[in-house]
């Protein structure tokens, strides 16, 4: 399955962006999915995570509250509606796709496919 991942870009603190990753080549009903995100000389980390049915989301403590994972399997998309951004959200942001939810949240984390990433810029 190939990810591609839209929607970064500048946004000053406080602001809202929605991010969306368009799988294709397979549908990925079935699959679990997450959100990562990645800065220069730091690990990936997870930030939220939604079931293959949607009905379990899990966040990073430092999202929940602001960040909203969603899904629509009939058009094979994944969402994150992040609102009432901060500087410490800056980062390249990645959608994953795996069989298993439980890998999403592991560390360090290992889904089968990654998207190439979407540049997410807060500034203060």
């Amino acid at each position: 399955v190939q990810l591609v991942e839209s929607g970064g870009g500048l946004v000053q603190a406080g602001g809202s962006l929605r991010l969306s990753c368009a799988a294709s080549g397979r549908t990925i009903s079935k699959d679990a999915m997450g959100w990562f995100r990645q800065v220069p000389g730091k690990e990936r980390e997870f930030v939220a995570a939604i079931s293959w049915s949607g009905g379990t989301t899990h966040y990073a403590d430092s999202v929940k509250g602001r960040f909203t994972i969603s899904r629509d399997n009939a058009e094979n998309t994944l969402y994150l509606q992040m609102n009432s951004l901060k500087p410490e959200d800056t980062g390249v942001y990645y959608c994953a796709a795996d069989v298993s939810f439980v890998i999403m949240t592991r560390t360090p984390p290992r889904p089968d496919y990654w998207g190439q990433g979407t540049q997410v810029t807060v500034s203060s």
